[in-house]
């Protein structure tokens, strides 16, 4: 990289320069908010020979993904290997600049237009005064001149107005097209310098995200690549399945361990932008294959279910080695891998390096080997009661409710298939998850709220049950009913992990003997899909470490 390059530019070198296409706006740059009053206010500062600041462009031959059409101008593209600038400050002021001397109708994005060429100047007004000003308001006609006019308007236009403005606009004129504008060229640095640059100058506002970066870097004009565009595209594709959440962050770091096994921030800012490209589309079928199977064999029915959007970065790593679903000691070795994240607040904490540390695990797996772990699982059904404080953001807590949803719940009226929606799913308080033993029940018989609000005592139901049905009757009551309307009550209930209405104290409104046989029940479930180890053994210190890291920053 080159030492930064002062230089200046008249007003004719830099709007030329703007109109053949040779600088542009990055698109991580924001969208243009200034309004006409403001850009009059630098138009007036130009008029007066104030300084309005420095550009600074970033000079590179590399193509990235820009704002074409400044001020709704069709601009050319460069040529290939030419030099293209690219404003890394000052897209307010240059944009205002253009679409002021220019006189520009500028579309906003909420729709409403600025016409530009309604900025004037003031004949009448004195140095000290506002010269260029967007109210006229009162004024006389004559002693106004859109900006863009007196610079594109000729003699013929300039001579029609009083003699005694002449020196005024020959003066105005000058200053405007002679004006030194300050610039800084970067040149010869690369996309993460460039965009450093650019974090730092705006420091005072956001800051610019990864995913930002990684759009500029890789945007490919010649492969029509555009990283945001293929995001959207994949989102849209994964919709149907309801499972649109996944995040661009996610992405990233699913391509940059398929590419190089890490996916830290400094790794996924090194990736070669060719490479990145060419792997697009397999890495693309790969989540498609991922969250095909997380739906179809895990019946994780929605992605807001997921104890972690990252568990979707090693299953993808799998597929895209493993164009076919898993079978035999493969698929064993998987399930007790979800199961092991899920269950043990796996990626609460260090994200990054943790993916990096599964990677191999998901190469042992795919070499038909069981993988060994350092951390502890504890299926028991002491651990549930100890570890399952109710919250809707818990990976511990969605991972029980993955378990439920395995089972595809069924309402108890009428034996139909509960739907799950992205949406309830967020907030804890929803009328979905329905407190089998309602809480208002349980607190006059003075239970605590940890054994009020806990996974043991969560089924999910339909809201009109939850709303119109249940409300805060005794399980007696309210299966009383649904036992006389729904035959198959005893079956619609183990799709709850409810499996005997009488062992479960649900007649005699035993909120103890219910809690107790239901942790039995959850447990025998999860010990199905996790492999016992040795370490599993030793005691439950790793993952309560991470449980309680989780709970200081949800709860």
């Amino acid at each position: 990289m080159q030492l930064p390059e002062p230089q200046t530019k008249t007003f004719p070198n830099l709007l030329g320069a703007i109109e053949q296409g040779q600088i542009k706006i990055p698109q991580f740059q924001r969208d243009f908010v200034w309004t006409m009053q403001k850009s009059a206010g630098l138009i007036d500062s130009v008029v007066k020979g104030y300084p309005i600041g420095t550009f600074i462009f970033w000079r590179t031959k590399e193509r990235l993904r820009s704002v074409k059409d400044i001020g709704k101008q069709v601009l050319p593209e460069p040529e290939q290997g030419e030099f293209v600038d690219y404003v890394l400050d000052g897209q307010q002021r240059l944009t205002s600049l253009f679409a002021s001397l220019r006189g520009v109708v500028l579309a906003r994005e909420d729709g409403r237009e600025d016409d530009f060429s309604k900025i004037f100047i003031d004949l009448e007004a004195q140095e000290s005064d506002q010269i260029v000003i967007t109210d006229i308001e009162g004024k006389d006609e004559k002693s106004l001149i859109s900006v863009s006019k007196l610079l594109t308007g000729g003699l013929k236009l300039l001579v029609s107005y009083p003699e005694h403005y002449h020196d005024k606009l020959d003066t105005y004129k000058n200053r405007i097209e002679s004006y030194q504008y300050s610039i800084i060229q970067v040149k010869d640095a690369p996309i993460e310098i460039a965009t450093e640059i650019f974090t730092r100058i705006n420091v005072g506002g956001k800051p610019l995200s990864l995913f930002e970066i990684m759009v500029a870097k890789t945007f490919d004009h010649e492969k029509k690549f555009d990283l945001a565009e293929k995001f959207q595209e994949l989102v849209d594709n994964l919709k149907p399945f309801d499972y649109e959440t996944i995040s661009d962050a996610t992405v990233l770091q699913i391509v940059s361990i398929i590419l190089s096994k890490e996916c830290k921030r400094q790794v996924i800012l090194g990736l070669d932008k060719s490479d990145f490209v060419n792997t697009w589309d397999k890495a693309r079928d790969s989540i498609e294959r991922t969250v095909e199977y997380f739906k179809n064999y895990y019946r994780i029915p929605v992605s807001q279910l997921l104890p972690y959007n990252a568990l979707i970065a090693p299953f993808s790593y799998f597929f895209f080695y493993h164009p076919d679903k898993p079978t035999g000691d493969k698929q064993k070795f998987l399930e007790d891998f979800f199961w092991r994240c899920s269950l043990s607040g796996r990626y609460s904490s260090a994200v990054e390096s943790k993916l990096a540390q599964d990677v191999k695990r998901i190469d042992q797996i795919l070499a038909g080997e069981l993988p060994s772990y350092d951390w502890s699982i504890d299926t028991s059904d002491e651990f549930i009661k100890n570890n399952g404080w109710f919250s809707a953001a818990r990976s511990y807590i969605k991972a029980i409710l993955c378990l439920y949803a395995y089972l595809q719940p069924k309402s108890f009226n009428d034996n139909s298939i509960v739907n799950i929606s992205n949406y309830w799913l967020k907030q804890a308080n929803s009328k979905n998850y329905h407190h089998f033993f309602p809480k208002a029940h349980l607190r006059k018989q003075n239970y605590g709220e940890f054994r009020i609000n806990h996974i043991l005592n969560i089924t999910i139901v339909d809201d009109f049950l939850n709303k119109r049905e249940i409300k805060a009757k005794a399980p007696s009551k309210y299966m009383a009913k649904f036992r006389d309307v729904n035959p198959n009550l005893e079956a619609t209930m183990k799709t709850h992990l409810i499996e005997d209405l009488d062992t479960f104290g649900i007649w005699d409104d035993d909120y103890d003997k219910f809690f107790d046989e239901r942790a039995k029940i959850v447990s025998r479930e999860l010990s199905k899909r996790v492999i016992k180890q040795d370490i599993d053994k030793q005691g439950q210190s790793s993952i309560i470490d991470d449980f309680e890291e989780e709970l200081t920053t949800v709860e």
